[in-house]
């Protein structure tokens, strides 16, 4: 795609230097039939210097605030050197001899683009430029056009050939310019992406294109740690979209913009995927800063309710960031409305263990969980089981709690330990059926 938009594009630039040659060559031809051409070409070479160092200084002095206002120190040497180029292409003209492509144009806007320089200023140059050239060669063609020659025909003649070439090269630099700027970009959306996918994906260290690409960027540096947030729609499959997953992207760069730590956001496989890294410490001699992921929490719920995300720990290393994105795509399974920011630290001990374990679990659970599941349709053995445990194992608080005899508990603990071959009164037993319970509960609802 690349190569075609390049193909075009150079179409597009011959299409220009030829329609310019020949509405310039066209623009001559008046005032060559004048005797203007060449010889005012000899009257205007002694001024070249006095008209250029006169319209730097009237650009530089504020006719143009982009130029004025730079604090680049090589924009002005280099607008000098371009519109010295203009004048001295304008008397080649002006000497009858054909002109070249308008490489130095081309360079310019290039340059320009390079350097995000606006391209309005380059126009207002341009239309200064204009009217330099209208006054300079008027006046010289005057002194040197045939006695015979109308003034007002040559003067409108000139005023012709130098709006047309304003015209030309300000159509010129404009393509070059924006194309420049498209080529840039895509470059910048390629790097981004590579430097993107090398840190979500893991990189091999020995890999020095990856190193070089992260050391360029930044992700290398010492005290640094890294967290990772994973986003996705309270409804998943408006994830589908592409437009609403960027949008959420864009809510989460967004809220994002209010912490002090540097992000890279991109979507993938439907969910947006944000890296984010800050100094740990400065120095050896300062103290350690809070934890990231403690530092990127609070921006984070400030996302939108239409969103769920999961938020990593820290890790150490850009080398790490896989396993952090591991952690925030198990922390987002666990968000939910009322909670939709979800730190992988916070997430309880069992749910955790239901999703690491996956489609294993099932078969690890032991065999009485079925038998006392299902003589507990009501849930009442499980809910005494928790509360008996939330109660420090006393029988009496626990039925205070619950607001039956404390004989009914006895019942209900002796059914379960007939069910199990479990007694839950005692701390191992209790703790082995609260944990498969836990899990059990979990599994049904992942499935």
């Amino acid at each position: 795609m690349a190569g075609f938009l390049d193909t075009e594009l150079c179409i597009v630039h011959k299409m220009v230097s030829t329609n310019s040659f020949e509405a310039l060559t066209a623009a001559v031809a008046p005032l060559r039939g004048v005797g203007v051409v060449p010889a005012v070409a000899h009257r205007l070479q002694p001024e070249i210097r006095l008209v250029l160092d006169g319209l730097v200084e009237q650009i530089v002095a504020g006719a143009v605030g982009a130029y004025s206002e730079t604090s680049n120190p090589e924009i002005v040497p280099e607008l000098r050197d371009h519109l010295g180029e203009h004048l001295i292409e304008v008397c080649r003209l002006l000497e009858g001899k054909r002109t070249g492509d308008f490489g130095f144009v081309r360079a310019h806007a290039e340059r320009r683009a390079g350097q995000r320089f606006p391209l309005d200023a380059i126009h207002q140059t341009y239309r200064l430029l204009h009217r330099a050239l209208a006054t300079w060669i008027r006046d010289a063609a005057l002194e040197t056009a045939h006695k015979e020659a109308h003034v007002p025909r040559v003067v409108g003649w000139v005023a012709d050939f130098a709006l047309e070439y304003a015209g030309s090269i300000s159509s010129l630099a404009t393509t070059c310019y924006v194309d420049k700027t498209r080529r840039d970009a895509e470059a910048e959306g390629d790097r981004r992406q590579l430097l993107f996918n090398t840190l979500v994906d893991g990189y091999d260290e020995s890999d020095q294109r990856a190193a070089r690409l992260l050391r360029r960027s930044g992700y290398l540096e010492q005290r640094q740690s890294y967290c990772v947030a994973v986003a996705q729609s309270v409804n998943p499959a408006e994830m589908d979209n592409p437009a609403r997953a960027e949008r959420m992207a864009d809510a989460v760069t967004k809220a994002m913009s209010t912490a002090s730590v540097r992000t890279m956001t991109g979507v993938r496989d439907k969910q947006v995927i944000m890296v984010m890294s800050a100094s740990r410490r400065l120095s050896g001699w300062t103290a350690p800063q809070s934890l990231l992921a403690d530092r990127v929490y609070p921006p984070l719920r400030l996302v939108g309710p239409a969103a769920l995300i999961g938020l990593s720990n820290d890790v150490p290393s850009t080398s790490h960031i896989p396993r952090a994105l591991s952690e925030a795509r198990v922390a987002l399974e666990h968000a939910t409305v009322a909670r939709r920011v979800m730190p992988y630290s916070q997430i309880p001990f069992p749910q955790m263990l239901v999703s690491l374990a996956r489609d294993d679990i099932r078969s690890a659970l032991p065999a009485w969980t079925e038998t006392l599941t299902e003589a507990d349709s009501r849930g009442r053995l499980a809910d005494t089981l928790r509360a008996y445990a939330d109660c420090d194992m006393n029988v009496q608080k626990t039925a205070k709690q619950m607001q039956i005899h404390p004989n009914t508990i006895y019942a209900r603990m002796q059914k379960i330990e007939d069910l199990t071959g479990l007694n839950p009164l005692s701390y191992r037993a209790l703790t082995e059926m609260l944990l498969v319970l836990d899990c059990r509960a979990q599994q049904s609802k992942a499935i």
